[in-house]
């Protein structure tokens, strides 16, 4: 599993962390959604499952499912500010299409 994050990235998943000390690590992963197929979580893990995947990512234990992983990777998280706003970005090679808000995305 190739899985990178960016700085920004780590300080927002290790901030959550701190706040949930209790938590296995970030969750991260993919759900059926939206007008393009899959939408990206990150989430906290409360625990680590039967075929979940744990990588350490500079100090931040990354918790993927085995339905995700083919799917998200060699993505790289990203964590970005513009105004008010706030949120993960996701840069993930095997997307071959994405929809028109940004929300969801295909595989080919």
């Amino acid at each position: 599993m190739t899985i990178s994050i960016t700085a920004t990235a780590n300080q927002r998943m290790r901030q959550f962390l701190a706040q949930a000390p209790a938590a296995s690590g970030v969750r991260f992963g993919v759900k059926r959604t939206g007008c393009s197929g899959f939408a990206y979580v990150v989430d906290l893990a409360d625990t680590v499952g039967e075929g979940d995947q744990v990588v350490e990512i500079d100090g931040v234990p990354l918790v993927v499912d085995a339905k995700s992983l083919p799917l998200v990777d060699g993505t790289v998280i990203d964590f970005q500010r513009q105004g008010l706003n706030a949120a993960f970005v996701f840069h993930n090679p095997n997307a071959t299409g994405e929809c028109g808000c940004g929300e969801s995305f295909t595989v080919g």
